[in-house]
């Protein structure tokens, strides 16, 4: 109720709450509940951390038990362990993407694959040569969510590695419109996807900082680092959060 009260305001809401010792979190689009969200994720655990001394949290999602890294102090940012990734048999044509996204088949990069992985959503990638492709689209809502159903997506993230800052490495924007809107300004699971989809090439450059969205001269930052737990690389996604508002939500049982 909440969420879809919030329409048109945020993009998602993430409900925190404390079960014993560990936290848990579920996270709601204005249309249906979403199986995980980055960015809300790194705003309730950078909340939670500004104020407790921890070096580490761990929490549970739908997709299983999560770890947050507390590197405030030295990098003003939370680390989260993405989920473990899932990699996809689905073959799209690459003029079939280009047509739902709205640009031309060439706008594609053609040494690199379109790929669908699951890094707590089910992401569809699309390299783009030129980073001037990335930042003019504009897909159309409801093309694009019909395709996204049709092939049993959940999101799209674009990328380019030509950037508008030479200190980023990567440009991207990510399409969620099933979930009720356009765009998302700032996206963990599409970018550990992403992170996953990189390593899966053997084109992993190293600690990363991303841009994302529209605009040429304020993306939003998104940082990626890779950890090995129990032999296993994982993708991190980092990030901070600011305090926009603050209140009360009254609930009351009928």
């Amino acid at each position: 109720r909440v969420g879809y009260e919030l329409k048109g305001f945020v993009s998602e809401v993430g409900f925190a709450w404390l079960e014993g010792e560990r936290y848990h979190l579920r996270y709601f689009s204005s249309d249906c509940e979403v199986a995980f969200c980055g960015h809300a994720t790194i705003a309730i655990l950078y909340d939670l951390l500004q104020s407790r001394p921890e070096p580490t949290v761990t929490f549970r999602v739908h997709a299983g038990e999560l770890t947050a890294y507390n590197h405030i102090k030295d990098e003003d940012a939370v680390y989260i362990t993405a989920p473990m990734p899932g990699y996809l048999d689905h073959r799209l044509a690459a003029g079939d993407v280009a047509a739902a996204l709205g640009f031309q088949p060439d706008a594609i990069d053609p040494n690199l694959p379109i790929r669908v992985i699951d890094g707590g959503l089910r992401t569809l990638l699309v390299p783009v040569t030129a980073l001037e492709t990335v930042l003019s689209m504009r897909p159309d809502q409801g093309t694009l969510r019909q395709f996204s159903l049709d092939h049993d997506f959940d999101i799209t993230l674009v990328f380019t590695p030509q950037t508008a800052h030479p200190s980023n490495q990567f440009r991207t924007r990510v399409f969620p419109p099933r979930f009720g809107y356009l765009e998302d300004p700032a996206t963990g699971s599409g970018n550990s996807a992403f992170g996953y989809y990189l390593l899966s090439e053997n084109r992993w450059p190293g600690d990363m900082s991303l841009e994302q969205g529209p605009s040429r001269e304020k993306p939003n930052i998104v940082k990626i680092k890779r950890m090995t737990i129990d032999g296993v690389d994982r993708v991190l996604f980092g990030g901070n959060a600011t305090t926009r508002f603050d209140g009360r939500y009254i609930l009351h049982s009928f």
